[in-house]
């Protein structure tokens, strides 16, 4: 299935560099680009992308405010995947709470920035190891926001791979891990998620720290 695609970025240059490669391959399509946030807000109400490639740094609205009113408009959203040249802590940790799927730097390569998109497009979490760092150790210093009482509904096994999933596992790794079938823990994941009203992955690792379930050094 093709993967359709909106690249948000006030850079023409970068716009096209991204346009380029992307249609360049076989399963992903540029339906459109937006050069700030309004008008990426726009675009995506007009073409439904999958995914959006959201710059932060953008005139008019910012690229983590465009994404907040993407996500909250309601129906069937597109993933966002934000990418920016800072690799700085606050980006990072806004950019999950304001519901962005994953989070590159623009010095990634060209496979990485495909690679991405699919990520992300089938509902993964992208965080690079080092983006990751970053966010636990914010996490660290914010600590628990909110009542653990929030995980109600959850089985122990749901929250162990809830766990396991904001420890940055993969279903085949946790699979491997609790002994089971990757389908067995990709539906742990889906109720999990469903029974706390969170979208994908990346918000499953907000709300896993953010809770308490998991604490940063564990």
């Amino acid at each position: 299935m093709t993967i359709r695609v909106l690249v948000a970025d006030d850079q023409g240059m970068v716009r096209t560099g991204f346009t380029a490669f992307l249609s360049a391959q076989q399963d992903i399509d540029v339906v459109g680009e937006a050069a700030d946030g309004e008008e990426a807000v726009r675009r995506v109400a007009e073409l439904s992308p999958d995914v959006v490639l959201m710059d932060v740094r953008m005139p008019v609205l910012d690229g983590l405010r465009a994404t907040r009113r993407i996500l909250s408009a309601g129906g069937h959203p597109p993933k966002v995947l934000i990418l920016t040249t800072f690799d700085l802590d606050d980006y990072v940790y806004e950019a999950l709470r304001a519901g962005a799927s994953g989070f590159l730097l623009k010095d990634a390569s060209a496979a990485q920035l495909a690679e991405a998109v699919r990520v992300v497009a089938a509902g993964e979490a992208l965080l690079a190891p080092s983006v990751t760092r970053r966010l636990i150790s914010e996490f660290a210093r914010l600590g628990p926001r909110r009542p653990r009482a929030t995980l109600d509904g959850v089985t122990e096994r749901e929250a162990e791979v809830l766990t396991l999933v904001a420890h940055g596992l993969s279903n085949q790794e946790i699979a491997e891990r609790l002994v089971l079938s990757e389908q067995t823990v990709k539906t742990h994941v889906g109720r999990m998620l469903a029974k706390l009203g969170l979208r994908d992955r990346a918000q499953a690792i907000v709300h896993a720290y953010e809770t308490g379930l998991v604490r940063p050094g564990e």
